[in-house]
């Protein structure tokens, strides 16, 4: 199977390529030399998807381009980065596909539950629209918008992420050396839902797009019990044997990150209802057992067997 994606050297990318080896990759990327050092020389890269031959048949383009959003403060400057790396990959991936001569049997293109807006009291599935236009709200909104321009063309799956939870990446690795060291504790209230989905379940979810012509559409890409953010601080804390005392103010979290806050002291309870009704076995469907797993992951043996 020939797949082009975009956002291969990030923490979703690299684990998709590294999780499915037998694939034929091509992947997008600004430094080359710098990806085939990550990635190693098995692929195909590219700089520019305009350097792409509308020839060129792919089974799957995969979209998980974007600025990682969490990582510091959304300046005017960095929003304009934000938007631009998702808004304007995607326009020239639909441009591309358009051109195509042989368009893909699927087109999975990145979004996340920030399309619903926050809520402490909403219960967010596909069918919902967004409550609120807030800044991540509006992200993903235009970024869905964008990829749907080729849904009469291609199969097109739009990926709306939780928060995934991995021991080599993401939230859950950013919060480990702390939480080891007693230093954990909840974000602001600690009321917040957190909506969050286990690796292993966001990739077999992945496969099963790939390969299920029934899927299309949007997909909440989370386990079926989001949990309250006092709720995940305990859990993660007791699973590694440490206390959980501390806490992170709100103002404290506020002054340190501006707007960009608001992704952590704010949240939504979104359910996996298309992936539910489709009989998606998930793996973890509980925190618990997901965090215990992650604890004690084995990464050699868990990707390569």
């Amino acid at each position: 199977m020939k797949i082009l994606i975009t956002g291969g050297t990030g923490f979703l990318g690299s684990s998709l390529i590294k999780r499915y080896p037998d694939y034929q990759y091509t992947i997008l990327t600004r430094d080359i030399n710098r990806a085939k050092n990550f990635l190693g020389d098995a692929h195909s890269y590219v700089t520019k998807i305009s350097d792409i031959s509308p020839d060129i048949k792919f089974d799957v383009i995969v979209n998980f381009a974007g600025e990682p959003i969490a990582e510091k403060r959304w300046t005017k400057r960095h929003k304009k980065e934000l938007q631009d790396s998702r808004w304007n990959t995607t326009q020239e991936l639909v441009d591309w596909i358009k051109a195509a001569r042989h368009k893909p049997d699927c087109f999975l293109s990145g979004s996340a539950i920030g399309f619903y807006g926050t809520s402490e009291s909403e219960i967010f599935t596909e069918n919902n629209s967004p409550i609120i236009e807030d800044f991540s709200s509006h992200l993903c909104r235009k970024w869905e918008k964008i990829a749907l321009s080729v849904s009469d063309i291609t199969r097109l799956v739009l990926l709306r992420t939780g928060i995934v939870l991995a021991p080599h990446g993401g939230a859950l690795k950013k919060m480990m050396l702390p939480f080891k060291f007693g230093l954990g504790g909840k974000f602001g209230s600690g009321d917040q839902w957190m909506s969050w989905i286990h690796i292993d379940d966001y990739f077999e979810a992945i496969s099963l797009f790939i390969k299920d012509e029934t899927c299309h559409g949007p997909y909440n890409l989370t386990a079926p019990n989001p949990v309250k953010n006092s709720e995940f601080t305990r859990l993660f804390a007791d699973s590694l044997h440490k206390p959980a005392f501390m806490s992170a103010p709100s103002f404290i979290l506020k002054l340190a990150l501006g707007e960009a806050a608001t992704l952590i002291l704010d949240g939504q309870k979104v359910i996996p209802q298309k992936l539910t009704t489709d009989k998606f076995n998930f793996k973890f469907e509980n925190l618990s057992d997901a965090i215990n797993d992650l604890v004690n992951w084995d990464y050699e043996k868990r990707i390569h067997g």
